[in-house]
């Protein structure tokens, strides 16, 4: 028996139901919000309010260092309030901080802005990963992963060119009115899906037994080491991917980039179903050594055709990075800790893609491009590597869940419980005893 507005707990293999479906639209209405701002930004910037460049790079990153430090925050809320009031306040937030930057008056009121939509984006974000989880059937994360992610690809991708429409038709008021309409969209949907956290299960007294619970979701931290070498390498890619085209003669320098999200697009949607096939660790470390690998031939190979083989090898290996170290994170958390194992995991976004392009920059101008890339691919090695270590670490610890004795007991006999987190329905269940969840290997 649910609440009015909760979903069923109930277990269901049936991956595209309407609240996945809901939630999946409500990150594309939200994603082309930010892609539309994404153009229009450093134009607003530079043309109407008379600033430079450094100013346009001010603003356009104001928001990442806010969201970075709110997500475990927004991680905790998720877990404690609910996913759907962390999804509908970040999406009103966003409207809200789109619709005022037309009116700000100047750049300081921009960054102020920018600011608080790093609050929106840390509460928007952390919360769908979390409900996520809590919609997708244990046994096809990965794929549930896989089809998600689109929203996000495909508003990122639409959000661009739809910005340049309206601002050169319309000017730069109706863009940023346009990005608050899709984020408010997105906040209606978000407000439609009802609420996805499981119950805190009954503990003895019948009352629900609260967890410690940490800003940091410490079992995620070693795979989330990994998912930050991926992000660095990701971040670094994009940085300079199209300056690389250019110094190596291609008439048209955003085909790398547009060969890269051709092919995450596509092998997303045609091999969703793989990352569930396969152990997580295993297949995050091939898919990230294939990272290193697509950023070494870019490195090694400065022709045109090297820079979009380069980059279909990379785009290759985060098709499948990304939902298995998802697959790998969340199997080390309970349902009511997805909310924290999620703001532990995006923050490596924020930090891969925020940090890393800063760093490699000073590769690039004190040894060139090529080899910032190749720094990129050392990066991405590390991560494989430490991704393997960890596969490793598994192999050795699984004989010591096991039963030493392998004697045959007669029938009647009790049988020891094995205690910890165990799948049940679309989530875990905490059998009392040992403390922790499974690793990734041993998770169906």
């Amino acid at each position: 028996m649910t609440t009015t507005g909760t979903l069923p707990t109930a277990s269901r293999e049936r991956l595209f139901t309407r609240p996945f479906v809901m939630l999946g639209l409500a990150e594309l209405a939200y994603f082309t919000a930010d892609g539309v701002a994404i153009y229009a930004l450093p134009l607003y910037v530079t043309g109407p309010l008379g600033a430079d460049t450094a100013a346009a790079g001010l603003a356009f990153g104001a928001f990442a260092v806010v969201a970075l430090v709110a997500r475990p925050f927004a991680g905790r809320v998720a877990d404690t309030r609910g996913r759907r009031p962390s999804l509908v306040a970040g999406a009103l937030l966003c409207a809200a901080c789109m619709a005022l930057t037309p009116l700000a008056g100047g750049l300081g009121g921009v960054v102020g802005l920018r600011l608080v939509l790093g609050l929106a984006e840390a509460a928007f974000f952390v919360a769908a990963v979390a409900a996520l989880m809590d919609l997708a059937p244990a046994s096809r994360i990965g794929e549930a992963m896989s089809y998600n992610s689109l929203g996000l690809y495909l508003g990122l991708t639409a959000g661009p060119p739809l910005g340049e429409l309206l601002v050169r038709a319309a000017g730069f008021t109706t863009a940023w009115l346009a990005a608050a309409a899709f984020a408010a969209a997105s906040a209606a949907l978000a407000a439609g899906i009802g609420e996805t956290r499981p119950a805190v299960p009954a503990g003895p007294d019948g009352a629900g037994e609260p967890a410690e619970r940490h800003l940091v979701h410490r079992a995620s931290v070693p795979v989330g080491l990994v998912f930050l070498a991926s992000m660095v390498a990701m971040g670094g890619f994009l940085a300079f991917a199209a300056l690389h085209a250019e110094s190596v003669g291609m008439s048209n320098a955003s085909l790398p980039l547009a060969t890269y999200g051709i092919v995450v697009v596509t092998c997303r949607i045609l091999f969703a179903r793989v990352p569930d096939r396969f152990p997580a660790l295993r297949l995050a470390t091939a898919a990230v050594a294939t990272m290193a690998a697509g950023l070494g031939l870019v490195a090694l190979w400065p022709t045109p055709f090297g820079a979009v083989v380069g980059a279909a090898v990379m785009g290759l290996g985060i098709t499948f990075s990304t939902p298995a170290l998802f697959a790998a994170i969340f199997a080390l958390a309970g349902p009511d800790e997805r909310g924290a194992a999620s703001g532990t995991a995006s923050a490596a976004i924020d930090l891969g893609i925020g940090l890393g392009p800063m760093l490699l920059g000073v590769v690039a101008e004190s040894a060139g491009i090529p080899w910032a890339f190749g720094v990129a691919a050392g990066i991405a090695l590390a991560g494989a590597v430490w991704a393997l270590t960890l596969v490793q670490r598994e192999r050795v610890a699984r004989p010591r869940s096991r039963p030493h004795s392998t004697r045959r007991q007669s029938p009647g006999t009790p049988q020891p419980v094995r205690s910890g987190w165990f799948p049940r329905g679309r989530g875990l269940h905490r059998v009392p005893g040992r403390t922790g969840p499974p690793s990734p290997m041993r998770c169906p």
